[in-house]
């Protein structure tokens, strides 16, 4: 048996399945595609999670492409979070060509063009279904560690979020809890530290930049009403899962609003979701493009809890597929819980380039047929290095895979066509509706108003009082007077007191005495 034959064989070991299965290319073996050597990722494992590795330029995308086009062919949906703009020609079929024939011959596949059931979204600007969460929804938990606060100031989120409880006031977008953290240090302060304690204008104006921050990031087209339901991602269309491309590319400079985003997904998904162990084939998977943009800018507390939810959402069915450049752009934590690996070409430009290609082939299992660091910076474009998880849970043969072209197009949709798309859209009539309904900020408004109302009333009904009491008081000096001149004793006694002080007076000008 030559080496060929035995690569071939090892290959077929390694990847033969009991199940159903996606084909993601054939394997390499000394620059040469090995015919029919088919690496293979089994459909029960998808929900053990992913890396798509690889320096700029090396197909990353187009494997992300590949894999949720197969996903939807078995009737799996699937999120992409598309940063760059590259993914909304999954609406429509590709095309084929000699080269795209010649792949696939090599590969055992056949080629069919095909286009598959798109749904755009967004959480900015861009045109597409319209994704929202309330402040409510997040909870105290999660608004404190997206703001990155200290213990004082997360006491304080909650406080308000247990102020707005049990006075009923609607926290819906990040108007209504700057309007409340404004309302506990000034008009309620009173109130407020009768019911809770004093709380520290500094640790509220603290907050209330961190929000303001969060803002300027976009932040206030992602909270409010109507929130979605992520049920919606799980659809089907004619037997194929639904491909939901959150289009992103005007948030690449604001990741925390990316981040926020991302997290508020995983936990809605997670605390919504029924419980589903390991089944036949996902319920939903997850691609997160530029994954870095999550990692880089994000808290110790907002990676536990990614790290957390990572862990414990396979349960619900649920695959998360990471896409960045080194595997090192992944915390470990979450990088151990990655069941499939498929790690693009690296380049060595630098001494800190071959130290990470160093530190990335150490992530990947050994092989007898290659040395992973120089497979790493030697291959072309469309080429991977492949290792998934069988169905008991274990690592398949390290394989240099060339992978299959995408089904759909690889160019992205032209304006009109993006327009087609969102008109059509079910999702769209849902939530592109402007609510404002009534909520802390108009409540306490009104609160606000109706107390300066009452003092300013108050205030100019005062000197109409006091004169009122003046009023009344001579009037009731008249009314006794009136009522002691009708006695006749009373009176008598009067003009006689009168009678004499004049005579005494008069007397005492004129120099007369009385006898």
């Amino acid at each position: 048996m030559n080496k060929s034959e035995e690569f071939k064989q090892h290959i077929e070991l390694g990847y033969t399945f009991k199940g159903d299965s996606i084909i993601l290319g054939t394997g390499i073996l000394a620059n040469e595609p090995i015919p029919f050597a088919q690496v293979k990722v089994p459909l029960k494992t998808f929900n053990r999670h992913g890396l798509i590795a690889g320096a700029t330029g090396t197909g990353k995308t187009k494997t992300l492409q590949v894999i949720a086009e197969q996903l939807s062919l078995n009737g799996v949906p699937s999120v992409l979070m598309d940063l760059k703009g590259d993914l909304s020609g999954m609406a429509k079929a590709g095309t084929l060509n000699s080269h795209i024939e010649k792949r696939s011959s090599l590969i055992g596949v056949n080629y069919h063009p095909e286009s598959l059931p798109v749904e755009l979204m967004s959480i900015s600007n861009e045109k597409g279904v319209k994704l929202k969460a309330t402040v409510s929804e997040f909870g105290p938990v999660l608004i404190s560690q997206i703001l990155e606060l200290n213990d004082t100031q997360r006491g304080v989120i909650a406080l308000v979020f247990r102020y707005c409880d049990t006075h009923h006031l609607p926290l819906l977008d990040l108007k209504d809890l700057k309007k409340v953290l404004q309302y506990i240090i000034n008009e309620g302060k009173v109130e407020i530290t009768k019911e809770f304690g004093a709380v520290s204008p500094a640790t509220v104006n603290t907050i209330m930049r961190k929000i303001i921050e969060l803002e300027q990031q976009g932040a206030e087209n992602f909270f409010g009403e109507l929130s979605f339901e992520v049920d919606d991602f799980v659809r089907t269309v004619d037997g194929k899962g639904v491909v939901s491309i959150i289009r992103l590319t005007d948030i690449q400079n604001r990741p925390k609003l990316f981040s926020t985003f991302m997290l508020s997904l995983l936990s809605e998904i997670y605390e919504t979701f029924p419980e589903q162990g390991d089944s036949d084939k996902p319920k939903l998977c997850l691609f997160i493009d530029e994954a870095h943009l999550v990692f880089s800018n994000a808290s110790k507390d907002l990676i536990d809890k990614i790290e957390a939810i990572v862990k414990l959402i396979r349960s619900k069915g649920v695959g998360v597929f990471f896409c960045t450049q080194t595997p090192t752009d992944v915390p470990d934590n979450v990088l151990g819980q990655l069941g499939l690996k498929i790690q693009h070409s690296l380049r060595a430009f630098t001494a800190k380039d071959r130290k990470a290609i160093t530190k990335t082939a150490e992530n990947y299992p050994l092989s007898t047929f290659y040395k992973t660091s120089e497979v790493l910076t030697s291959m072309g474009i469309g080429e991977a290095l492949v290792t998934v998880l069988n169905e008991k849970g274990i690592p398949t043969p390290l394989a240099h895979t060339l992978l299959r072209a995408p089904i759909s197009r690889m160019d992205i949709l032209a304006n009109d066509e993006i327009d087609q798309l969102v008109f059509q859209s079910s999702l769209v009539k849902k939530y592109n509706v402007n609510i404002d309904r009534k909520s802390a900020f108009e409540i306490l408004d009104q609160k606000i108003t109706a107390a300066e109302e009452a003092a300013a009333q108050e205030q100019k009904e005062s000197p109409a009082r006091g004169n009122t009491r003046t009023q009344n008081r001579t009037t009731k000096e008249t009314s006794i007077f009136d009522d002691l001149s009708k006695n006749t004793m009373v009176r008598q006694i009067g003009r006689t007191i009168f009678r004499e002080l004049t005579r005494g007076i008069m007397g005492s000008v004129s120099g007369k005495k009385r006898r």
